[in-house]
C-alpha cells in the first residue's frame, strides 16, 4: 500500500467515524475531509471544487424543487383524500407508500418516483400524526429495490448491460433483471413494512415554522366564482368533501346574511363566504373549489415583483393603531398597502366580513403585501410579527400542471432523451417559469447542508479511484475468492459492490467493480453474467450511507436522519439482500463453465 492510498484510506475511514459519531454536523465533517485531502494532496488543487458541479448535486436540488412544487400544487391532496380512510395506521402507510415507489422505480428513474410521492407521505403524516421519519427511508430503500427489476430502473443496470456487451457482444434485455430484482423487491417491502419499527423515533426534519404554531382557527372571506366546484352543492357535502377541515360560518347573498347555514343549505354563484379554519385548510379550499378571497378592488402597486408580493402573519397589540377599528374605517389597503386576508382570534367565533371585523388585541392578522416593506408597515402598525411560515393562503397556485412536468421529465428519462441532471434541471426551471413556486420558496425547499456534503466529499471518495485503492481491494477480492466455493465467489462480489458503493457512486461501483467481477469469474472458469449481475444489485441496493445513492441523500434533510440512522435499518436489508439475492441469481443465473 502507497502512502497515498493509506492517506485516501485514513481520511475515509475518519470521516465514517465522524460521521457516526454523530457530535459535528455532517456538512462540516465533508469539508473538513476535503479539506485534509487538499492538504495532504491526493486531492489536486484544480479539482478539489469540481464536486459542486457534478450530476448528483443537481438532481439532488432540483428533484427537491420540483418535489415541493408538486406538493404545492394541492394535486396531491386530491389523490389521496379518496385513500385517507384506509390509510390511517403507520404500518399500512408504509406499505403502500413503499410499494407505490418501489413499483414506479422499474419504470421510471428511482429519483423521479421518489420526488414525486414524498409530498403524499408528508400529508399522509401530517393528517394522521405520524412521524415522516417513519416513511420516508423505507420509501428510498423501496425505489432502489424497484430499479433492480428493469434495465432503465437504475444507472448499474445500463452500465453492467454495456460491460456485458464488450465482454459478450449481447447486452442484458429489459427484463433480464426482473427474475432477480422482482423477488428482491417484493421481499424487501414486506421487510420494510415491519422494519421501520427500527428507525429511532421523534426523528424531525428541517421542519418549516408551520409546526410551531397551534392557532386557533382563522376566519376569511371568499367570492363562488361562476367556475367554483361547489355551485349548487350543500354545506354538508362541502363539509364531507374537505374532511370537517373548514366551517361555513356565514352566506351573503343579495344583502341577506345567513349564519349558521344548514347543511342542506346551497351555494350560488356570487354567494359571499365566511370560512373558518386553519390556514393550511382554508389556503386548499379556496384553490381546489375555485373560490376567490374577499380583499380591496385595487391591486397591489403593480411595480412591485410578483416574487415579493407574499403573506405573513401578525399580532396586534394592545397600543396598535387597529384595535376598537374595522380595516374599512382605517382604510387598512389606501394607507398601508397590505390587504387583510383572514383574521384569529382567541375563544371567539368571528362573523363579521373582513372590512366590518373590529379589531382587538391579541388579533392574528394574515396580511398580503410587499414582503420586503412588510416589517416597517407593521412597525407602523404596532403589530408583532409572527416568525416567518410557509403560509400560501391566497397565492392561489392549484394546477395539474407541476405532475404534469414531473412526470414529462420521467418519460424523457425512462426513454433515454436526454440525461437525469438536464431533465430535472429543466423541470425545475420548468415549476418556476409556470409559477408553481416562487424564487424565495425555491431556495428554502432545497437542502443546502446535502449539497454542501454532496459537493465537498465526491472529490474525497474519488481519490480512493485515483490513488489506486480500488484496484488494491481487486486484489484483495481475488485471493479471498480463491477460497471460496462460486455461490460463496458469488456473494463476496455483490458484498464488495454493496461495501464500495458508499464511497463512489453506484455507477462508479459498477465501473469499477464490473470488469474486476468479470476477470473474477474467467479466473475461477465461469461466464461473467452471474457475477456482472451481481454487481449490478451490490451496486444498486446501498442502505448503509445517506451518500452513496441521491434517494438516499434526498431523504436524509426532510426525513431528519442521521448518518447512523441508515445502518438501523439498512443493515439488516442488505444482509436480506445478499442472503436472498445470491441464491436467486444462482439458480436463474447458473454457473457456466466457459
Amino acid at each position: 500500500m502507497t502512502l497515498a492510498q493509506a492517506l485516501a484510506f485514513g481520511i475515509l475511514f475518519a470521516m465514517m467515524a465522524m460521521f457516526a459519531w454523530g457530535k459535528l454536523r455532517y456538512d462540516l465533517v465533508a469539508l473538513l475531509g476535503l479539506l485534509a485531502a487538499i492538504l495532504v494532496d491526493i486531492v489536486p488543487y484544480d479539482k478539489a471544487f469540481l464536486g459542486f458541479s457534478d450530476d448528483i448535486v443537481v438532481i439532488v436540488a432540483s428533484a427537491l424543487i420540483v418535489s415541493g412544487a408538486v406538493a404545492r400544487s394541492g394535486i396531491i391532496e386530491r389523490v389521496i383524500r379518496p385513500l385517507g380512510p384506509y390509510l390511517t395506521r403507520t404500518s399500512v402507510q408504509v406499505v403502500a407508500l413503499t410499494a407505490t415507489v418501489t413499483v414506479l422505480s422499474a419504470f421510471v428513474k428511482n429519483i423521479g418516483a421518489l420526488a414525486m410521492m414524498m409530498p403524499v407521505a408528508f400529508q399522509l403524516a401530517r393528517r394522521n400524526d405520524v412521524p415522516v421519519s417513519a416513511l420516508l427511508m423505507p420509501m428510498a430503500f423501496g425505489s432502489l429495490l424497484g430499479g433492480t427489476v428493469t434495465l432503465i430502473g437504475t444507472s448499474p443496470n445500463i452500465i453492467v448491460s454495456r460491460v456485458r456487451q464488450e465482454l459478450t457482444g449481447q447486452p442484458f434485455g429489459m427484463f433480464d433483471f426482473a427474475f432477480v430484482g422482482a423477488a428482491l423487491a417484493i421481499v424487501g417491502v414486506l421487510f420494510l413494512s415491519v422494519g421501520y419499527r427500527l428507525l429511532p423515533r421523534g426523528r424531525k426534519g428541517q421542519a418549516s415554522m408551520d409546526v410551531a404554531f397551534d392557532l386557533e382557527g382563522y376566519t376569511t372571506e371568499v367570492l363562488v366564482t361562476k367556475e367554483s366546484i361547489i355551485i349548487d352543492k350543500t354545506v354538508g357535502e362541502i363539509k364531507k368533501l374537505f374532511e370537517n377541515e373548514v366551517e361555513v360560518l356565514m352566506i351573503l347573498r343579495d344583502h341577506t346574511r345567513r349564519y349558521d347555514p344548514p347543511d342542506n343549505a346551497r351555494f350560488k354563484a356570487d354567494d359571499i363566504l365566511l370560512l373558518e379554519g386553519e390556514p393550511e385548510a382554508l389556503e386548499r379550499v379556496v384553490g381546489e373549489a375555485a373560490l376567490k378571497l374577499v380583499r380591496d378592488k385595487e391591486e397591489l402597486a403593480t411595480d412591485t415583483p410578483r416574487d415579493d408580493i407574499g403573506v405573513m402573519e401578525a399580532v396586534i397589540s394592545s397600543d396598535s393603531v387597529l384595535v376598537d377599528r374595522t380595516p374599512a374605517q382605517l382604510r387598512l389597503y389606501q394607507r398601508y398597502q397590505v390587504n387583510l386576508l383572514a383574521v384569529g382570534r382567541r375563544g371567539e367565533r368571528i362573523t363579521r366580513q373582513m372590512r366590518s371585523v373590529v379589531l382587538k388585541p391579541g388579533d392574528v392578522l394574515v396580511l398580503q403585501g410587499n414582503l420586503n416593506t412588510m416589517p416597517e408597515t407593521l412597525g407602523e402598525l404596532r403589530c408583532l410579527p409572527l416568525a416567518e411560515r410557509n403560509l400560501r393562503l391566497g397565492d392561489g397556485r392549484h394546477s395539474v400542471l407541476p405532475l404534469l412536468v414531473l412526470v414529462a421529465a420521467m418519460i424523457v428519462v425512462s426513454l433515454h432523451l436526454i440525461p437525469v441532471a438536464i431533465a430535472f434541471f429543466g423541470a425545475a426551471v420548468t415549476m418556476l417559469l409556470i409559477r408553481a413556486m416562487t424564487l424565495k420558496e425555491a431556495y428554502d425547499t432545497v437542502e443546502w447542508p446535502i449539497l454542501i456534503l454532496l459537493g465537498a466529499l465526491i472529490p474525497v471518495s474519488d481519490a480512493l479511484r485515483t490513488t489506486g485503492g480500488t484496484e488494491l481491494i481487486a486484489g484483495w477480492l481475488s485471493q479471498a475468492g480463491d477460497m471460496l466455493p462460486p455461490i460463496g465467489a458469488l456473494g463476496l462480489v455483490m458484498f464488495a459492490a454493496m461495501a464500495v458503493t458508499p464511497f463512489l457512486n453506484n455507477a462508479a461501483t459498477v465501473l469499477v467493480m464490473g470488469p474486476i467481477a468479470a476477470g473474477f469469474a474467467s479466473k475461477l472458469g465461469y461466464g461473467p453474467d452471474a457475477f456482472l449481475m451481481a454487481v449490478a444489485i451490490g451496486a444498486a441496493c446501498d442502505f448503509l450511507t445517506p451518500i452513496g445513492h441521491q434517494c438516499n441523500t434526498l431523504v436524509m434533510g426532510p426525513g431528519g436522519y442521521r448518518f447512523s440512522d441508515y445502518w438501523r435499518l439498512g443493515l439488516p436489508l442488505s444482509i436480506m439482500v445478499l442472503l436472498v439475492g445470491v441464491p436467486l441469481i444462482a439458480v436463474f443465473w447458473p454457473f457456466q463453465a466457459r
